[in-house]
């Protein structure tokens, strides 16, 4: 756990930017992890110098790390989801903590120097100064009040006449807000409305070129995620309140998946929440990554991440990518690509989706367990190395597979698939493939959460996918992870992941195929 710290600092020592000439083709991010201040009671109303003085803690937080990350040459700085004001409020209940965030694409406004064009607009006001004297883009969220009907459909106007969202305000380095985007995704918020139509926001920088927005949960949807990258959005912000869930979905897992999924930079702030199992923010590229995941146990605190990463926005390099390049990241909170394989054209979703896949037989004698509510199909690793297959229904997986000799380890592995749709906390349609660390020594254990294993492991996995929408991750021990040695996309769907060389224990390698087209049905 030291070490862990230890290494974090070192990874934010290198990231200081020396005097000179800005160099084009890449910038400096910032994500803050905040160890919030909540409202002890948000059930209960408050007045609205009350929620005020509830939400200026946090600012004032957000203040000191907003000089920290100026002071290591942040051009851009990424505070989590809910972070002001907190969470677990009703719909009336937040009424005090609401501000009519004006429409950038309608209406120019600064609201650090014009803080009498709008009233009701204190914390608006406050980052917007703080992104001005500390001469950065800065990206907040924060809850919204609209006013009903909205131009865009006055039917869908809530029975209390106004809407209210869980929002992300961007505000340039001048203090000017220049992006609003409305989640489109909720995650048992009662407090908040979804928009009658999705947003599709981005925002241009002059030192990146254009970055995209969104929440939490919607990095599982198509919209907004998948709509930004298909425009051609290569950078995407992503404040967060994650609820960590093994062992396909902590929070660092999903978002290095993504963004080697998509081929796309992920700043993602996550908040820390020890009691709601929330932690493990970074920044990632599709060839490295700057992330913090704090182990149990840690003191429970906020952490800045710096990192300085290439321009990936093709028309502002002039390219359809970005230079592999890598600054001021280390091992273990750090990972690089070694080989970045054929996924390297502009987006990793370009190619023409794939027929279906076709059954294989399976190798040996397979079981059925649940993992993440979902019930998969498993075949157990019985062998030092072997060559085994396991299908649900008509998806099928592949792994070859060498396990590096552990003296006493009697760790349980398992191959794991599931073809079909989620329906717990959510409704999304998959495929999955996943090699797991089974939590004990019986196979009903497998498909349970672990955050530890010693057995290191040499494997290929891959399997044919009836999606191009397909997330990578490998998680080792103690939510380190590694970067896939090799990753491949064919044409006709077929997905390979191959590593070796691992830090520490396997815990997870996964394949996650999002079937998007069959969510609603």
């Amino acid at each position: 756990m030291f070490l862990f710290a230890v290494v974090v600092s070192l990874s934010l020592t290198l990231a200081i930017v020396e005097p000179g000439p800005v160099v084009d083709s890449s910038y400096i991010a910032a994500v803050y992890e905040h160890n919030l201040i909540l409202n002890p009671d948000p059930h209960v109303p408050l007045s609205r110098p009350a929620a005020l003085q509830h939400m200026q803690k946090n600012l004032d937080i957000y203040e000191q790390q907003a000089a920290r990350a100026a002071q290591q040459g942040a051009q851009i700085l990424v505070f989590p989801e809910d972070g002001i004001h907190g969470f677990n409020f009703s719909r009336s209940s937040i009424a005090a903590y609401l501000e009519t965030i004006p429409d950038p694409q309608e209406e120019s406004w600064n609201p650090c120097t014009e803080p009498e064009k709008h009233d009701n607009t204190e914390v608006l006001q406050q980052l917007s100064c703080m992104a001005r004297r500390y001469n950065l883009y800065l990206v907040a969220n924060m809850p919204d009040l609209q006013p009903c009907p909205l131009k865009t459909d006055p039917s869908s106007c809530p029975s209390d006449g106004h809407w209210q969202f869980n929002t992300n305000v961007v505000f340039s380095s001048d203090g000017l807000l220049v992006a609003r985007y409305h989640k489109q995704n909720l995650f048992y918020e009662k407090s908040f409305d979804t928009p009658p139509q999705p947003e599709i926001i981005t925002f241009d920088t002059p030192f990146a070129g254009r970055f995209g927005l969104m929440i939490c949960f919607d990095i599982l949807f198509h919209d907004p995620p998948v709509a930004l990258v298909e425009k051609g959005v290569r950078q995407l912000v992503f404040p967060t309140a994650w609820m960590n869930l093994l062992p396909l979905l902590d929070s660092v897992q999903i978002q290095q998946a993504f963004s080697l999924g998509a081929n796309v930079t992920l700043l993602a702030a996550n908040l820390r929440h020890d009691q709601m199992n929330m932690r493990g923010s970074g920044i990632y590229t599709p060839f490295s990554a700057t992330y913090y995941h704090a182990q149990r146990g840690d003191p429970e605190e906020g952490r800045l991440l710096v990192a300085r990463v290439p321009v990936l926005d093709p028309l502002w390099v002039g390219q359809s990518k970005g230079k592999e390049e890598e600054v001021g990241t280390s091992e273990p909170t750090s990972s690089t690509a070694k080989d970045s394989g054929s996924c390297q054209q502009e987006s990793c979703f370009d190619p023409p989706p794939p027929e279906p896949a076709s059954p294989v037989p399976s190798s040996s004698a397979t079981f059925m367990s649940s993992m993440m509510a979902d019930p998969f199909t498993f075949v157990l690793l019985n062998e030092t190395e072997g060559d085994v297959n396991v299908c649900n229904g008509t998806f099928c997986c592949h792994l070859q597979y060498r396990r590096l000799p552990q003296t006493g380890s009697k760790e349980l592995y398992a191959l794991g698939a599931f073809a079909g749709t989620h329906i717990v906390d959510g409704r999304f349609a998959l495929q999955v493939c996943a090699l797991v660390r089974c939590a004990g020594s019986d196979i009903t254990s497998c498909g349970q959460g672990v955050e530890e294993a010693e057995s290191k492991m040499d494997f290929l996995l891959e399997g044919k996918f009836g999606t191009k929408y397909v997330y990578p991750s490998i998680l080792a021990s103690k939510m380190v992870l590694e970067h896939p040695e090799h990753l491949e996309i064919a044409a006709d769907g077929r997905v390979s992941m191959k590593h070796s060389n691992m830090t520490d224990g396997l815990v997870t390698a996964s394949l996650y195929g999002r079937m998007y087209h069959l969510d609603n049905e």
